[in-house]
């Protein structure tokens, strides 16, 4: 990890520790990897109404609580096991997060029978390439775009929970198919082609 005193940064993510990690190592990264946008998924679908903060202090629990992010293994989740998960502090302990992630696994594993990967699928909304912002401060940020609106849509009509614009957003911005670094945070540059 940069020295945080000396680089210049994002400022969203100078809070704590793990966050400035995230962001150096993670966010905006692009991420083609089925595995990962499922965990993304499951993680950004777990915020909603909640802090990034608070899911990546929990990030270990729903990694144990839902087998490594195997979208397989999730999808076969039986009603005793959710019942579990309520119990489980190491998570969001909300039922309908929790069955809308087996739902949404359930959903994944039919867009990849479709388009083969869901990496394939969700890249078709960028044009298989990252779009690069030029954000010069946090209130340039959006919350949602023509795409974010367009992929929701399509995920909601594929039968996929609790991802509103603003949660597929931040999808895209975590998984690199968007670059939301501000032009003078050291990462910005590093993940502009």
């Amino acid at each position: 990890m940069t020295d945080s005193k000396t680089i210049n940064r994002c400022p969203w993510c100078l809070g704590f520790p793990e966050y400035i990690q995230y962001h150096d190592t993670e966010w905006g990264v692009p991420v083609y990897d089925d595995r990962v946008h499922f965990e993304f998924l499951v993680l950004e679908s777990a915020q909603a109404g909640l802090s990034w903060a608070t899911i990546l202090k929990k990030r270990e629990g729903y990694r144990k609580a839902f087998a490594d992010f195997d979208y397989r293994v999730v999808a076969e989740f039986p009603e005793s096991y959710v019942q579990e998960l309520l119990q489980d502090s190491g998570i969001i302990r909300n039922v309908l997060k929790i069955r809308a992630t087996i739902n949404n696994a359930q959903c994944f594993i039919k867009v990849q029978e479709e388009f083969g990967t869901f990496s394939e699928y969700i890249w078709g909304f960028v044009g298989g390439k990252p779009i690069q912002n030029s954000l010069r401060n946090m209130g340039a940020a959006q919350a949602t775009t023509p795409e974010s609106d367009r992929l929701a849509k399509d995920l909601k009509k594929r039968g996929f929970k609790f991802l509103g614009s603003t949660t597929v957003y931040a999808h895209m911005q975590a998984t690199g198919l968007v670059n939301d670094h501000l032009v003078d945070c050291f990462r910005y540059r590093e993940l502009s082609p």
